[in-house]
């Protein structure tokens, strides 16, 4: 429970279990659980009780982590699901598993997938939670340069009607960054002969600058821009993408995970710790290219999920204990402490 130290965000969805001498974590029931957390494993105990039910199964139960064996134990010996097993005909094998060991899964940065980056840096679609705005004001004879300029509507990603949009996202999910750019700028060109625009097909890197340049072609001509509408929003995503900030900071989240995981396994925690330690800074004496406190929290969630079993002592305790003290100090000098940071703290 090093991690719930750290992270007490965690604790409502992990409770601590007890300390040394305490019961081990298969024998953890629903006492040491929190009031409100006993009457959700009840309650969700209840529920799948009915839908077993309504089966007609017979299940046999598993369970991955401390809080999946209490919620299998207490389906176990709930009264009513004892007695549906004895007459219940078929039978099932379920699987609990405590998601917060797949936290590392939540908080990582995968690879070189230009999906995923898009889907992270651009703001949400009002009203979605999987689909981004596209500023469209390229597209326009209109001039700002206020990045949050409402007046033009923002596009998106999904295209259901437009099949080289959908062949083009298709690409920026299973191609790696570069190719997904090459393939990106093909459509382009592709589109731009049909429509007899004077394109210039050069060789090499894709560069945002140039898929820009692309993109202007189609600006005064209104049919053009009807007819490839939905391919012209997924470029106009690479390029914003590309050129946001978030993204190169994306690329240093990547480069420090795959360090972490060379180091962590010849390193202990306390020493990984302290190398940790100097990259939290304050608001005052951060840079554009340093971690925010919000950045601090997902690398924290990343080591303490993919360090697996942490050896406790005096040496871990001083390391936690200036991390935390620098943290907090961190989110107190924050000026405007971001929605994440207000529910925290």
């Amino acid at each position: 429970s090093a991690e719930l130290c750290l992270l007490p965000a965690l604790a409502g969805l992990l409770p601590p279990l007890p300390g040394p001498g305490g019961p081990g974590p298969a024998e953890v029931g629903l006492g040491p659980l929190p009031a409100e957390l006993r009457a959700a494993v009840r309650a969700l105990v209840g529920d799948l009780d009915a839908l077993f039910t309504a089966l007609g199964l017979r299940e046999e139960s598993f369970a991955v982590g401390a809080l999946s064996r209490v919620i299998a134990a207490e389906l176990a010996s709930y009264a009513p699901a004892r007695n549906r097993r004895r007459t219940a005909t078929n039978k099932a094998s379920v699987v609990f598993v405590d998601r917060t060991l797949d936290l590392a899964g939540a908080v990582g940065h995968h690879g070189d997938n230009l999906a995923e980056k898009i889907l992270s840096v651009l703001p949400k679609l009002p009203g979605h939670k999987t689909d981004v705005m596209v500023n469209m004001v390229e597209l326009t004879a209109l001039r700002t340069t206020d990045e949050t300029c409402n007046i033009i509507a923002p596009g998106c990603l999904a295209q259901p009607n437009d099949p080289a949009a959908k062949a083009l996202w298709e690409s920026f999910m299973n191609l790696k960054q570069k190719e997904a750019v090459m393939e990106a700028r093909r459509h382009l060109v592709e589109a731009a002969s049909r429509e007899n625009l004077p394109i210039k097909m050069s060789m090499g890197e894709v560069t945002p600058e140039q898929l820009s340049s692309y993109i202007q072609l189609f600006r005064n001509n209104l049919k053009a821009l009807e007819n490839h509408c939905g391919l012209l929003q997924l470029v106009l995503a690479t390029v914003q993408t590309l050129k946001h900030p978030q993204t190169s900071k994306w690329d240093n989240f990547l480069a420090f995970e795959r360090l972490l995981l060379q180091t962590i396994g010849e390193s202990e925690m306390p020493s990984v710790l302290n190398q940790f330690l100097p990259m939290i800074k304050s608001y005052n004496e951060r840079t554009k290219d340093d971690y925010t406190c919000e950045d601090f929290l997902v690398l924290l969630v990343y080591m303490y999920s993919v360090v697996g079993e942490i050896k406790s002592g005096k040496e871990l305790d001083i390391a936690e204990k200036e991390v935390k003290k620098a943290l907090v100090k961190a989110i107190c000098d924050e000026p405007e402490p971001s929605p994440v940071l207000q529910k925290i703290t």
